[in-house]
């Protein structure tokens, strides 16, 4: 996203936050040593989902020792990731390799946190220009997409038989609407989301946001206030938790995996995570108001490489970088 463009969407996100709240009540620096060959090199990403059991982090460790040296993986959540880069790219202690959410990427630059391309020698002439567009600044590319992602809706298909909501008559607000009215009338918990005031609750916003028919340049119109009062009335009616206020991505994520929920907002990255939870699960495009799929935000997460004053931890780096986003 550019710069202003993130600006409006977090904006959003607070006032999501401000409005549902009135209803509702530093990882180590990289080692000291000036060679690039061998050593360990830390990597942050924002997966703490993933112990030291998962594909993920194997594919992590498999990538440095092709390298030839040891990753120090640390997974932090979303918003915590990007407090921790920047303070330690202020205090001169930045890991070796950062992935972050694409929003991010700007900020980060900004600050002057991040190599370029140019400077990593990270490839980028085979990246679709529009999710490239994310890591670009100023004319400057300051990493690569790891992968891309959007958002829909997860439903739990045994909440909703108990409820008697047949999904297939879901098709705009009224009617999820409705589908949640049933499920608090059968003694189910309706709908768990993400408001927070960061870029995740803008994230998650924005398919409401854009499937009133709103634009980002008049945040104020009656079609953005539509969209708000959809998610406060929600809260006020009981058909989503007070929690959404504080809810990360994550923790919004763990709400619908207790299987208590009949819906749930979230990525594409949890199909994975639904299937380990045993829930008999289905996916629905998020409506629109008078029906349709709802635009929605592509997301994902970029490839960093922070500034390091060893200049020659680059090209190491660099191949685990390359390892981590190829095919």
């Amino acid at each position: 996203m550019i710069a202003n463009k993130r600006t409006r969407l977090i904006g959003a996100a607070v006032l999501t936050a401000a409005v549902i709240g009135g209803v509702s009540a530093c990882s180590s620096s990289s080692p000291g040593s000036s060679s690039s060959a061998g050593g360990t090199y830390t990597f942050w990403d924002p997966y703490p989902q993933f112990d030291a059991s998962a594909d993920w982090t194997k594919l992590v460790e498999q990538c440095g020792e092709d390298a030839g040296v040891t990753v120090k993986r640390t997974g932090y959540d979303t918003s915590d990731l990007t407090n921790k880069a920047l303070l330690a790219g202020q205090q001169g202690s930045s890991p070796d390799l950062l992935l972050v959410d694409n929003p991010v990427v700007s900020t980060l630059a900004e600050a002057g946190i991040l190599t370029t391309t140019a400077e990593n020698k990270l490839d980028t002439s085979d990246i679709q220009k529009n999710i490239l567009a994310a890591g670009e600044l100023d004319g400057k590319t300051y990493g690569v997409p790891i992968g891309a992602n959007t958002l829909a809706l997860y439903y739990n298909k045994a909440v909703l038989n108990t409820a008697g909501v047949d999904v297939s008559t879901i098709k705009d607000w009224n009617s999820l609407t409705a589908a949640l009215a049933k499920v608090k009338a059968a003694g189910k918990k309706g709908i768990t989301f993400s408001a927070i005031g960061t870029e995740e609750g803008s994230f998650q916003f924005l398919p409401w946001f854009w499937g009133s028919g709103a634009n980002l340049k008049q945040l104020d119109s009656d079609k953005a206030v539509q969209a708000l009062s959809l998610w406060t009335d929600w809260v006020k009616q009981g058909y989503a938790p007070n929690s959404v206020i504080n809810n990360t991505q994550t923790t919004s994520w763990q709400e619908f995996a207790t299987g208590d929920f009949a819906f749930g907002e979230n990525g594409t990255w949890q199909l994975g995570n639904v299937k380990k939870a045993g829930i008999d699960y289905g996916i629905l495009s998020i409506p629109g108001i008078d029906g349709g799929s709802a635009p929605a935000p592509t997301g994902g997460e970029f490839m960093t490489i922070p500034v390091q004053k060893d200049t020659g931890r680059y090209a190491t780096s660099k191949k685990i970088a390359d390892c981590l986003t190829s095919t």
